[in-house]
Protein backbone atom coordinates (compact mmCIF):
# COMPACT_ATOMS: atom_id res chain seq x y z
CA UNK A 1 0.00 0.00 0.00
CA UNK A 2 1.47 3.40 -1.06
CA UNK A 3 0.46 6.86 0.18
CA UNK A 4 0.75 9.94 -2.02
CA UNK A 5 0.08 13.50 -0.79
CA UNK A 6 -1.45 15.82 -3.35
CA UNK A 7 -3.57 18.99 -3.03
CA UNK A 8 -3.82 18.57 0.75
CA UNK A 9 -5.29 15.04 0.33
CA UNK A 10 -3.80 11.65 0.97
CA UNK A 11 -4.46 9.22 -1.87
CA UNK A 12 -4.17 5.52 -1.25
CA UNK A 13 -2.67 3.41 -4.05
CA UNK A 14 -3.51 -0.24 -3.62
CA UNK A 15 -0.60 -2.11 -5.15
CA UNK A 16 -1.34 -5.77 -5.80
CA UNK A 17 -4.86 -5.40 -4.32
CA UNK A 18 -8.35 -5.25 -5.75
CA UNK A 19 -11.07 -2.70 -5.08
CA UNK A 20 -12.35 -4.38 -1.95
CA UNK A 21 -8.90 -4.52 -0.37
CA UNK A 22 -8.15 -8.20 -0.82
CA UNK A 23 -4.95 -9.42 -2.39
CA UNK A 24 -5.22 -9.97 -6.12
CA UNK A 25 -5.55 -13.67 -6.78
CA UNK A 26 -2.60 -15.08 -8.67
CA UNK A 27 -3.30 -17.87 -11.15
CA UNK A 28 -2.09 -21.37 -10.40
CA UNK A 29 0.24 -23.12 -12.84
CA UNK A 30 0.01 -26.74 -13.98
CA UNK A 31 2.79 -27.90 -16.29
CA UNK A 32 2.49 -31.23 -18.12
CA UNK A 33 5.83 -32.46 -19.53
CA UNK A 34 5.71 -35.76 -21.45
CA UNK A 35 8.76 -37.95 -22.03
CA UNK A 36 9.75 -38.93 -25.59
CA UNK A 37 6.52 -37.58 -27.05
CA UNK A 38 6.25 -37.34 -30.80
CA UNK A 39 4.68 -34.47 -32.71
CA UNK A 40 2.12 -36.79 -34.31
CA UNK A 41 1.16 -38.96 -31.32
CA UNK A 42 -2.07 -37.11 -30.51
CA UNK A 43 -5.33 -37.86 -32.27
CA UNK A 44 -5.71 -34.12 -32.94
CA UNK A 45 -2.25 -34.06 -34.55
CA UNK A 46 -2.63 -36.93 -36.96
CA UNK A 47 -2.92 -40.26 -35.17
CA UNK A 48 -5.97 -42.22 -36.23
CA UNK A 49 -5.20 -45.03 -33.77
CA UNK A 50 -4.41 -43.26 -30.49
CA UNK A 51 -7.27 -41.77 -28.46
CA UNK A 52 -6.49 -38.50 -26.67
CA UNK A 53 -9.76 -36.56 -26.12
CA UNK A 54 -8.61 -34.74 -22.97
CA UNK A 55 -5.35 -33.44 -24.43
CA UNK A 56 -7.13 -32.56 -27.69
CA UNK A 57 -9.66 -30.52 -25.70
CA UNK A 58 -6.84 -28.80 -23.81
CA UNK A 59 -5.15 -27.88 -27.11
CA UNK A 60 -8.36 -26.32 -28.45
CA UNK A 61 -9.07 -24.37 -25.26
CA UNK A 62 -5.84 -22.38 -25.36
CA UNK A 63 -3.10 -21.30 -27.73
CA UNK A 64 -1.52 -24.08 -29.79
CA UNK A 65 1.87 -23.29 -31.32
CA UNK A 66 2.39 -25.17 -34.58
CA UNK A 67 6.13 -24.37 -34.52
CA UNK A 68 6.82 -25.35 -30.92
CA UNK A 69 10.24 -26.79 -30.14
CA UNK A 70 12.12 -28.53 -27.38
CA UNK A 71 15.54 -27.02 -26.67
CA UNK A 72 17.31 -30.33 -27.33
CA UNK A 73 16.58 -33.65 -28.98
CA UNK A 74 17.31 -35.59 -25.76
CA UNK A 75 15.81 -35.24 -22.31
CA UNK A 76 18.11 -33.79 -19.64
CA UNK A 77 19.18 -30.68 -21.61
CA UNK A 78 15.61 -30.02 -22.74
CA UNK A 79 14.33 -30.26 -19.15
CA UNK A 80 17.11 -28.02 -17.86
CA UNK A 81 16.22 -25.41 -20.50
CA UNK A 82 12.62 -25.28 -19.30
CA UNK A 83 13.63 -24.76 -15.67
CA UNK A 84 16.46 -22.28 -16.33
CA UNK A 85 15.20 -20.39 -19.36
CA UNK A 86 18.66 -20.91 -20.88
CA UNK A 87 19.91 -22.85 -23.86
CA UNK A 88 21.71 -26.09 -22.97
CA UNK A 89 24.82 -24.70 -24.67
CA UNK A 90 24.88 -21.75 -22.29
CA UNK A 91 24.60 -23.83 -19.11
CA UNK A 92 26.81 -26.60 -20.57
CA UNK A 93 24.28 -29.30 -19.77
CA UNK A 94 24.18 -30.61 -23.31
CA UNK A 95 23.43 -34.34 -23.16
CA UNK A 96 21.20 -36.78 -21.34
CA UNK A 97 22.75 -37.72 -18.02
CA UNK A 98 25.13 -39.59 -18.06
CA UNK A 99 25.44 -39.70 -21.86
CA UNK A 100 26.94 -42.23 -24.26
CA UNK A 101 30.61 -43.21 -24.25
CA UNK A 102 32.31 -43.17 -27.66
CA UNK A 103 36.03 -43.55 -26.80
CA UNK A 104 37.11 -44.27 -30.38
CA UNK A 105 34.98 -41.69 -32.16
CA UNK A 106 36.51 -39.06 -34.43
CA UNK A 107 35.72 -36.30 -31.94
CA UNK A 108 36.13 -36.12 -28.18
CA UNK A 109 33.07 -34.64 -26.48
CA UNK A 110 33.59 -31.70 -24.07
CA UNK A 111 33.63 -31.99 -20.29
CA UNK A 112 29.99 -31.03 -19.87
CA UNK A 113 27.81 -30.35 -16.83
CA UNK A 114 25.68 -33.15 -15.30
CA UNK A 115 23.75 -30.96 -12.87
CA UNK A 116 22.19 -27.50 -12.67
CA UNK A 117 24.35 -25.06 -10.75
CA UNK A 118 22.73 -23.76 -7.57
CA UNK A 119 23.71 -20.21 -8.50
CA UNK A 120 20.86 -20.28 -10.98
CA UNK A 121 17.38 -19.33 -9.85
CA UNK A 122 15.11 -21.91 -11.44
CA UNK A 123 11.47 -21.42 -12.40
CA UNK A 124 10.13 -23.09 -9.21
CA UNK A 125 12.41 -20.92 -7.09
CA UNK A 126 11.15 -17.80 -8.84
CA UNK A 127 7.58 -18.92 -8.23
CA UNK A 128 8.30 -19.57 -4.56
CA UNK A 129 9.55 -15.99 -4.34
CA UNK A 130 6.13 -14.98 -5.70
CA UNK A 131 4.35 -16.92 -2.95
CA UNK A 132 3.67 -20.22 -4.72
CA UNK A 133 3.55 -23.73 -3.27
CA UNK A 134 5.54 -25.99 -5.58
CA UNK A 135 5.28 -29.70 -6.34
CA UNK A 136 7.42 -31.90 -8.57
CA UNK A 137 5.97 -35.21 -9.72
CA UNK A 138 7.65 -37.77 -11.96
CA UNK A 139 10.90 -37.84 -13.92
CA UNK A 140 13.72 -35.50 -12.84
CA UNK A 141 16.96 -36.80 -14.47
CA UNK A 142 18.91 -33.61 -13.69
CA UNK A 143 21.53 -34.89 -11.26
CA UNK A 144 24.75 -36.89 -11.35
CA UNK A 145 24.21 -40.62 -11.51
CA UNK A 146 27.46 -41.89 -10.02
CA UNK A 147 28.60 -39.17 -7.60
CA UNK A 148 26.70 -39.89 -4.38
CA UNK A 149 27.91 -36.76 -2.57
CA UNK A 150 26.71 -34.50 -5.37
CA UNK A 151 23.46 -36.38 -5.87
CA UNK A 152 22.03 -35.51 -2.46
CA UNK A 153 22.20 -31.79 -3.26
CA UNK A 154 20.44 -32.02 -6.61
CA UNK A 155 17.08 -33.66 -6.03
CA UNK A 156 14.05 -31.48 -6.90
CA UNK A 157 13.76 -30.40 -3.22
CA UNK A 158 17.15 -28.68 -3.58
CA UNK A 159 16.00 -26.70 -6.60
CA UNK A 160 12.84 -24.98 -5.43
CA UNK A 161 10.23 -27.71 -5.06
CA UNK A 162 8.41 -28.11 -1.74
CA UNK A 163 7.41 -31.65 -2.67
CA UNK A 164 9.14 -34.35 -4.69
CA UNK A 165 7.21 -37.40 -5.81
CA UNK A 166 9.29 -39.84 -7.83
CA UNK A 167 12.10 -37.52 -8.91
CA UNK A 168 15.63 -38.95 -8.86
CA UNK A 169 18.54 -39.67 -11.18
CA UNK A 170 16.52 -42.10 -13.30
CA UNK A 171 15.81 -41.33 -16.93
CA UNK A 172 13.24 -44.13 -17.10
CA UNK A 173 11.47 -46.43 -14.63
CA UNK A 174 13.94 -48.87 -13.07
CA UNK A 175 11.89 -50.25 -10.21
CA UNK A 176 11.27 -53.97 -9.97
CA UNK A 177 7.91 -53.67 -11.71
CA UNK A 178 8.97 -50.81 -14.02
CA UNK A 179 5.64 -49.18 -14.98
CA UNK A 180 3.83 -51.51 -12.57
CA UNK A 181 4.05 -52.01 -8.79
CA UNK A 182 6.55 -51.94 -7.11
CA UNK A 183 8.08 -48.67 -8.38
CA UNK A 184 10.95 -48.17 -5.90
CA UNK A 185 10.84 -44.38 -6.38
CA UNK A 186 11.30 -41.61 -3.82
CA UNK A 187 8.11 -40.88 -1.88
CA UNK A 188 5.95 -43.16 -4.06
CA UNK A 189 3.96 -45.90 -2.37
CA UNK A 190 2.08 -48.54 -4.31
CA UNK A 191 0.14 -51.77 -4.11
CA UNK A 192 -0.34 -54.77 -6.36
CA UNK A 193 -1.86 -53.77 -9.69
CA UNK A 194 -0.89 -50.08 -9.52
CA UNK A 195 0.22 -48.47 -12.79
CA UNK A 196 2.87 -45.73 -12.56
CA UNK A 197 1.08 -43.04 -14.59
CA UNK A 198 -2.11 -43.54 -12.57
CA UNK A 199 -0.27 -43.54 -9.24
CA UNK A 200 1.60 -40.35 -10.00
CA UNK A 201 -1.71 -38.79 -11.01
CA UNK A 202 -3.11 -39.72 -7.59
CA UNK A 203 -0.39 -37.58 -6.03
CA UNK A 204 -1.06 -34.71 -8.44
CA UNK A 205 -4.76 -34.69 -7.58
CA UNK A 206 -3.97 -34.90 -3.85
CA UNK A 207 -1.62 -31.94 -4.14
CA UNK A 208 -4.33 -29.81 -5.75
CA UNK A 209 -6.78 -30.86 -3.05
CA UNK A 210 -4.35 -29.85 -0.32
CA UNK A 211 -3.98 -26.27 -1.56
CA UNK A 212 -6.02 -23.80 0.45
CA UNK A 213 -4.56 -20.29 0.55
CA UNK A 214 -1.51 -19.97 -1.68
CA UNK A 215 -1.30 -20.25 -5.46
CA UNK A 216 0.46 -23.41 -6.58
CA UNK A 217 2.84 -24.70 -9.23
CA UNK A 218 2.34 -28.35 -10.16
CA UNK A 219 5.12 -29.63 -12.42
CA UNK A 220 3.96 -33.04 -13.65
CA UNK A 221 6.89 -34.58 -15.49
CA UNK A 222 5.76 -37.93 -16.85
CA UNK A 223 7.92 -41.03 -17.18
CA UNK A 224 5.61 -42.12 -19.97
CA UNK A 225 5.99 -42.72 -22.92
CA UNK A 226 9.65 -43.59 -22.43
CA UNK A 227 10.85 -47.15 -22.85
CA UNK A 228 9.95 -49.76 -21.63
CA UNK A 229 6.67 -49.64 -23.52
CA UNK A 230 4.20 -51.12 -21.02
CA UNK A 231 0.49 -50.41 -21.12
CA UNK A 232 -2.26 -51.54 -18.78
CA UNK A 233 -3.51 -54.98 -19.88
CA UNK A 234 -7.12 -53.92 -20.33
CA UNK A 235 -6.09 -51.04 -22.59
CA UNK A 236 -3.66 -53.17 -24.55
CA UNK A 237 -6.50 -55.63 -25.18
CA UNK A 238 -8.72 -52.75 -26.32
CA UNK A 239 -6.20 -51.61 -28.95
CA UNK A 240 -5.44 -55.15 -30.10
CA UNK A 241 -9.14 -55.48 -30.82
CA UNK A 242 -9.17 -52.10 -32.52
CA UNK A 243 -6.38 -53.18 -34.88
CA UNK A 244 -8.63 -55.92 -36.21
CA UNK A 245 -11.23 -53.37 -37.29
CA UNK A 246 -9.15 -51.67 -39.95
CA UNK A 247 -5.81 -50.16 -40.99
CA UNK A 248 -4.28 -47.28 -39.02
CA UNK A 249 -1.19 -45.11 -39.28
CA UNK A 250 -0.10 -46.40 -35.84
CA UNK A 251 -0.33 -50.04 -34.86
CA UNK A 252 1.32 -50.67 -31.49
CA UNK A 253 -1.34 -51.57 -28.88
CA UNK A 254 1.12 -51.26 -25.95
CA UNK A 255 2.14 -47.76 -27.05
CA UNK A 256 -1.45 -46.70 -27.69
CA UNK A 257 -2.39 -47.94 -24.22
CA UNK A 258 0.37 -45.80 -22.68
CA UNK A 259 -0.83 -42.76 -24.62
CA UNK A 260 -4.41 -43.34 -23.44
CA UNK A 261 -3.22 -43.58 -19.82
CA UNK A 262 -1.39 -40.28 -20.33
CA UNK A 263 -4.56 -38.71 -21.70
CA UNK A 264 -6.64 -40.03 -18.81
CA UNK A 265 -4.08 -38.61 -16.38
CA UNK A 266 -4.30 -35.16 -17.94
CA UNK A 267 -8.09 -35.44 -17.82
CA UNK A 268 -8.09 -36.33 -14.12
CA UNK A 269 -5.95 -33.31 -13.24
CA UNK A 270 -8.11 -30.96 -15.33
CA UNK A 271 -11.26 -32.45 -13.79
CA UNK A 272 -9.89 -31.80 -10.32
CA UNK A 273 -9.29 -28.16 -11.24
CA UNK A 274 -12.91 -27.96 -12.37
CA UNK A 275 -14.14 -29.64 -9.20
CA UNK A 276 -12.21 -27.16 -7.06
CA UNK A 277 -13.45 -24.25 -9.23
CA UNK A 278 -9.87 -23.49 -10.19
CA UNK A 279 -10.00 -24.17 -13.92
CA UNK A 280 -10.51 -20.50 -14.82
CA UNK A 281 -7.77 -19.48 -12.40
CA UNK A 282 -5.04 -21.81 -13.65
CA UNK A 283 -2.44 -21.61 -16.40
CA UNK A 284 -2.00 -25.02 -18.03
CA UNK A 285 0.99 -25.96 -20.18
CA UNK A 286 1.41 -29.15 -22.20
CA UNK A 287 4.57 -30.10 -24.09
CA UNK A 288 7.24 -32.81 -24.55
CA UNK A 289 10.96 -32.96 -23.88
CA UNK A 290 12.03 -34.39 -27.27
CA UNK A 291 10.75 -36.43 -30.16
CA UNK A 292 9.50 -39.98 -29.98
CA UNK A 293 11.69 -43.06 -30.14
CA UNK A 294 10.78 -43.99 -33.68
CA UNK A 295 9.82 -41.62 -36.48
CA UNK A 296 6.38 -43.22 -36.99
CA UNK A 297 5.13 -41.20 -34.01
CA UNK A 298 6.60 -37.91 -35.25
CA UNK A 299 3.81 -36.91 -37.63
CA UNK A 300 5.65 -37.48 -40.89
CA UNK A 301 8.64 -35.41 -39.83
CA UNK A 302 12.15 -36.61 -40.60
CA UNK A 303 14.07 -38.20 -37.74
CA UNK A 304 13.09 -38.88 -34.14
CA UNK A 305 14.57 -38.64 -30.66
CA UNK A 306 18.28 -37.62 -30.71
CA UNK A 307 18.29 -36.79 -34.43
CA UNK A 308 19.01 -33.27 -35.65
CA UNK A 309 15.93 -33.07 -37.85
CA UNK A 310 12.42 -31.89 -36.99
CA UNK A 311 11.19 -35.25 -35.72
CA UNK A 312 13.68 -35.05 -32.88
CA UNK A 313 12.78 -31.62 -31.62
CA UNK A 314 9.35 -30.38 -32.75
CA UNK A 315 6.73 -30.85 -30.01
CA UNK A 316 3.09 -30.28 -29.07
CA UNK A 317 3.16 -26.88 -27.37
CA UNK A 318 -0.12 -25.77 -25.76
CA UNK A 319 -0.82 -23.03 -23.22
CA UNK A 320 -4.22 -22.10 -21.77
CA UNK A 321 -5.19 -19.87 -18.89
CA UNK A 322 -6.90 -16.66 -17.78
CA UNK A 323 -7.12 -14.19 -20.66
CA UNK A 324 -5.68 -16.63 -23.21
CA UNK A 325 -8.01 -16.88 -26.16
CA UNK A 326 -8.25 -20.17 -28.06
CA UNK A 327 -6.31 -20.11 -31.28
CA UNK A 328 -3.18 -21.16 -33.12
CA UNK A 329 0.13 -19.43 -33.73
CA UNK A 330 2.81 -20.30 -36.27
CA UNK A 331 5.47 -18.19 -34.51
CA UNK A 332 8.51 -20.40 -33.72
CA UNK A 333 8.82 -20.86 -29.95
CA UNK A 334 11.05 -23.01 -27.76
CA UNK A 335 11.29 -24.54 -24.27
CA UNK A 336 13.37 -21.67 -22.87
CA UNK A 337 10.31 -19.43 -23.31
CA UNK A 338 8.21 -21.07 -20.60
CA UNK A 339 10.07 -19.47 -17.68
CA UNK A 340 9.58 -15.78 -18.63
CA UNK A 341 6.13 -16.48 -20.06
CA UNK A 342 4.84 -17.94 -16.80
CA UNK A 343 6.33 -15.11 -14.73
CA UNK A 344 4.77 -12.57 -17.08
CA UNK A 345 1.35 -14.24 -16.97
CA UNK A 346 1.27 -14.19 -13.15
CA UNK A 347 2.43 -10.54 -13.11
CA UNK A 348 5.70 -11.40 -11.34
CA UNK A 349 8.89 -9.50 -12.17
CA UNK A 350 10.85 -11.06 -15.01
CA UNK A 351 14.40 -12.22 -14.31
CA UNK A 352 16.30 -11.54 -17.55
CA UNK A 353 19.60 -12.24 -15.82
CA UNK A 354 18.32 -15.79 -15.27
CA UNK A 355 16.12 -16.78 -18.26
CA UNK A 356 18.64 -15.28 -20.69
CA UNK A 357 17.45 -17.18 -23.74
CA UNK A 358 13.71 -17.17 -23.11
CA UNK A 359 11.14 -14.70 -24.41
CA UNK A 360 7.75 -14.01 -22.85
CA UNK A 361 4.99 -15.22 -25.15
CA UNK A 362 2.36 -13.21 -23.29
CA UNK A 363 1.64 -10.82 -26.23
CA UNK A 364 0.91 -13.82 -28.46
CA UNK A 365 -1.15 -15.59 -25.82
CA UNK A 366 -3.30 -12.56 -25.02
CA UNK A 367 -3.29 -11.49 -28.68
CA UNK A 368 -2.07 -8.01 -27.76
CA UNK A 369 0.93 -7.97 -30.05
CA UNK A 370 3.86 -9.90 -31.46
CA UNK A 371 7.27 -10.87 -30.17
CA UNK A 372 10.48 -9.72 -31.83
CA UNK A 373 11.56 -11.96 -34.68
CA UNK A 374 14.52 -14.10 -33.66
CA UNK A 375 16.50 -17.18 -34.54
CA UNK A 376 16.36 -20.40 -32.54
CA UNK A 377 19.45 -22.52 -31.81
CA UNK A 378 20.38 -26.09 -30.90
CA UNK A 379 23.76 -27.35 -29.74
CA UNK A 380 24.57 -31.04 -29.37
CA UNK A 381 28.34 -31.71 -29.22
CA UNK A 382 27.78 -35.41 -28.46
CA UNK A 383 27.31 -38.77 -30.14
CA UNK A 384 23.97 -40.54 -30.09
CA UNK A 385 22.08 -41.87 -33.08
CA UNK A 386 23.77 -39.10 -35.04
CA UNK A 387 27.11 -37.30 -35.09
CA UNK A 388 27.67 -34.10 -33.05
CA UNK A 389 25.90 -31.12 -34.59
CA UNK A 390 24.60 -27.60 -34.20
CA UNK A 391 21.49 -26.10 -35.78
CA UNK A 392 19.74 -22.79 -36.32
CA UNK A 393 16.24 -21.90 -37.43
CA UNK A 394 15.91 -18.39 -38.87
CA UNK A 395 12.60 -17.50 -40.46
CA UNK A 396 11.57 -20.41 -42.64
CA UNK A 397 15.09 -21.74 -43.01
CA UNK A 398 16.89 -24.30 -40.89
CA UNK A 399 20.61 -25.04 -41.13
CA UNK A 400 22.30 -28.08 -39.57
CA UNK A 401 26.09 -28.24 -39.19
CA UNK A 402 27.71 -31.62 -38.47
CA UNK A 403 30.91 -31.18 -36.48
CA UNK A 404 32.81 -34.27 -37.68
CA UNK A 405 33.21 -33.12 -41.28
CA UNK A 406 31.57 -29.69 -41.46
CA UNK A 407 28.76 -30.98 -43.66
CA UNK A 408 25.83 -28.57 -43.96
CA UNK A 409 22.16 -29.23 -44.54
CA UNK A 410 19.76 -26.38 -45.36
CA UNK A 411 15.98 -26.70 -45.51
CA UNK A 412 13.08 -24.40 -46.23
CA UNK A 413 10.62 -25.63 -43.60
CA UNK A 414 7.72 -23.70 -45.11
CA UNK A 415 7.95 -25.68 -48.34
CA UNK A 416 9.70 -28.78 -47.07
CA UNK A 417 8.67 -29.64 -43.53
CA UNK A 418 9.81 -33.24 -44.03
CA UNK A 419 13.36 -31.97 -44.79
CA UNK A 420 13.71 -33.99 -47.97
CA UNK A 421 15.54 -31.42 -50.12
CA UNK A 422 18.95 -30.19 -48.88
CA UNK A 423 19.43 -26.68 -50.32
CA UNK A 424 22.98 -26.11 -49.03
CA UNK A 425 24.57 -26.46 -52.48
CA UNK A 426 21.76 -24.67 -54.31
CA UNK A 427 21.74 -21.71 -51.87
CA UNK A 428 25.36 -21.34 -50.71
CA UNK A 429 24.97 -17.70 -49.69
CA UNK A 430 22.02 -18.48 -47.42
CA UNK A 431 23.88 -21.43 -45.92
CA UNK A 432 26.94 -19.25 -45.25
CA UNK A 433 24.77 -16.52 -43.70
CA UNK A 434 23.11 -18.92 -41.26
CA UNK A 435 26.38 -20.69 -40.47
CA UNK A 436 27.96 -17.36 -39.53
CA UNK A 437 25.02 -16.54 -37.25
CA UNK A 438 25.23 -19.99 -35.65
CA UNK A 439 28.96 -19.61 -35.04
CA UNK A 440 28.46 -16.15 -33.53
CA UNK A 441 25.75 -17.48 -31.25
CA UNK A 442 28.03 -20.26 -29.99
CA UNK A 443 30.65 -17.68 -29.08
CA UNK A 444 28.05 -15.49 -27.34
CA UNK A 445 26.94 -18.28 -25.00
CA UNK A 446 30.42 -19.82 -24.65
CA UNK A 447 29.15 -23.15 -25.97
CA UNK A 448 31.59 -26.04 -25.69
CA UNK A 449 32.72 -27.76 -28.87
CA UNK A 450 34.09 -31.27 -29.37
CA UNK A 451 37.78 -31.61 -30.17
CA UNK A 452 39.81 -34.03 -32.31
CA UNK A 453 40.12 -37.34 -30.51
CA UNK A 454 43.70 -38.69 -30.32
CA UNK A 455 42.25 -42.16 -29.62
CA UNK A 456 40.15 -42.18 -32.79
CA UNK A 457 39.99 -45.60 -34.43
CA UNK A 458 38.52 -45.33 -37.96
CA UNK A 459 37.98 -49.09 -38.13
CA UNK A 460 35.43 -48.87 -35.33
CA UNK A 461 33.24 -46.50 -37.32
CA UNK A 462 32.43 -42.82 -37.00
CA UNK A 463 30.36 -43.43 -33.86
CA UNK A 464 33.29 -45.09 -32.11
CA UNK A 465 31.45 -48.22 -30.93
Amino acid sequence: MNWIKTGGLLLVMLVGMNVVGAAIEKPNVVFFLVDDFGWGALSSMGSDFHETPNIDKLAKSGMAFSNGYAACTVCSPSRAAILTGCYPGRIRLTDWIAGHKRPNAKLKVPDWNMKIDHERILLPEALKEAGYETSFIGKWHLMPTRQKELMKDHFPESHGFDQNIGGCEWGQPKGRGLFFHPFDMPNVSSKEGDYLTDRLTDYAVEFIDQQQNNPFFLYFSYYTVHWPIMGKPELVAKYKAKLKSGKYNHNNPEYAAMVQSLDESVGRVLDKLEERELADKTIVVFTGDNGATGSKYCGGLRGSKAYSHEGGVREPFFIKGPGIQPGTSDVPVIGTDFYPTILDLIAAPLKPEQHKDGVSLKPLLLQTGDIEERSLFWHYPHYHKTNPYGAIRSGNYKLIEFFEDGKLELYNLKDDLAEESNLADAMPEKAAELLKELEQWRVSVAAQLPAPNPKHDPERGSHGF
